[in-house]
């Protein structure tokens, strides 16, 4: 298994580094870039890795992971130009960021892999596609799954939907936590302690998805084995279509894919 170097060690870069540790990979296989002295001893503490300057890392390793924030990576991506070669492999999770535009700076061939990954890899529940540039192989393609897969499920994807994944599933998490805080906010006026509703919705929560991922059926058959004739679920359904909610869903997540759309093309 090739060395690899995690370039931004923020919130993702550390769920990267920790399920890849937890799935086996040696601390002595994999190096990080991070700026912040406190930040770079913390993960050393911790995780018993060692950290270096972005163009050291990349000479120490043949995968390099780039996960820091998109208006960080023109300097990153200067800094590192020179220092890649066909030979490496360049895994990036900085969202939006087309795989032409690293392409572009670090020149030689490089492989680049983009992915779009969400915020439940910090509980190995991650949701990530991964879309190969123009110089990715198969090859390229299974290493960058071998890296994400401790942290969650992968699904491969022409570069052109990552748009909507980001729409769908890269923002998705916050809807569903919108969701949820309504209906806690419902419970409390309906007279229940905040823990209680809380509790009632996180559980629920987690059970229906459960549901949609292991049993198969489609969801308007689970919802169809909650709603009874004339009783209280379809009061509600009729209550979400009277309010336009599934428009509005539908709606808002063609924004987050417009916008993700406009801020892609700031690196044309």
């Amino acid at each position: 298994m090739r060395k690899l170097a995690i370039l931004g060690a923020g919130k993702l870069g550390e769920a990267l580094l920790s399920g890849l540790l937890r799935a086996g990979r040696s601390p002595d296989d994999i190096v990080v870039a991070e700026r912040a002295d406190d930040r770079a001893a913390y993960l050393k503490d911790r995780y018993g890795v060692s950290s270096m300057s972005a163009p050291e890392a990349a000479a120490h390793a043949e995968v390099v992971l780039i996960a820091v924030k998109p208006q960080d990576i023109g300097s990153l991506l200067s800094d590192l130009a020179g220092h890649l070669t066909s030979n490496h492999l360049v895994v990036s999770v900085a969202a939006g960021i087309p795989t032409a535009y690293i392409e572009r700076i670090l020149g030689a061939d490089v492989p680049v892999v983009r992915v779009m990954p969400n915020t439940p890899a910090l509980v190995d529940e991650a949701m990530s596609a991964i879309s190969a540039g123009a110089h990715a192989r198969e090859e390229h393609l299974a290493e960058t799954e071998s890296i994400l897969s401790p942290v969650g499920k992968v699904l491969r994807l022409p570069e052109y939907q990552q748009d909507a994944v980001t729409a769908l599933s890269g923002s998705g998490p916050a809807y569903f936590f919108f969701l949820v805080e309504a209906m806690i906010d419902a419970g409390i006026l309906l007279g229940l302690p905040r823990t209680v509703a809380a509790d009632l919705i996180v559980q629920t929560a987690l059970g229906a998805a459960t549901m949609l991922r292991d049993s198969g059926e489609h969801p308007v058959q689970l919802r169809e084995a909650v709603t009874s004739p004339g009783g209280t679920t379809i009061a509600a359904i009729r209550e979400l279509e009277r309010h336009g909610v599934r428009a509005a869903l539908i709606d808002a997540i063609e924004a987050a894919s417009d916008r993700s759309k406009q801020l892609g093309h700031l690196y044309d």
